[in-house]
């Protein structure tokens, strides 16, 4: 019996309207600009995050096939299942039982999962195939180290 690989999702929690303080004229990256400039206002990341509740949820990257797109190990992903899938979105898919985060691509008459590292061949999906694109990805929350 194949192995199948496990993804854990996580619901966004009830959002409790406090935030956290963003600093609204931005933080430059070039020349520093007195902090006085700063207007302070709280934000929720979830508000901010999140345009669907109830079809959205958090799944952490396993692996390194989508390094090229900025997904690595430990990544957290916000993924929004009300979403359509379009050529060239990040979708999270279920393909035979497993599941990926692969970019959709569709070439003429044939559908591909396509990794964002060239250790990965595409996955040409065929007729055999069972494939349910799951959601699609929205946003990638990731640590600096």
């Amino acid at each position: 019996m194949k192995n199948k690989k496990t993804l854990n999702f996580y619901v966004p929690k009830a959002d409790n309207g406090i935030g956290q303080w963003l600093a609204e004229d931005g933080i430059s990256a070039g020349f520093p600009s007195p902090a006085d400039d700063f207007k302070e206002i709280r934000i929720s990341l979830d508000r901010e995050l999140i345009k669907n509740r109830e079809a959205t949820f958090y799944a952490r990257v396993s692996g390194d096939s989508m390094i090229g797109a900025g997904l690595e190990d430990g990544d957290l992903l916000v993924i929004d299942r009300s979403l359509n899938p379009e050529n060239r979105k990040i979708a999270v898919c279920l393909i035979d039982g497993d599941f990926t985060v692969k970019r959709i691509k569709k070439i003429k008459k044939n559908f591909y999962l396509i990794a964002e590292n060239k250790k990965y061949k595409p996955i040409k999906i065929e007729e055999d195939n069972q494939l349910i694109i799951w959601g699609i990805v929205t946003y990638v929350i990731k640590q600096i180290p």
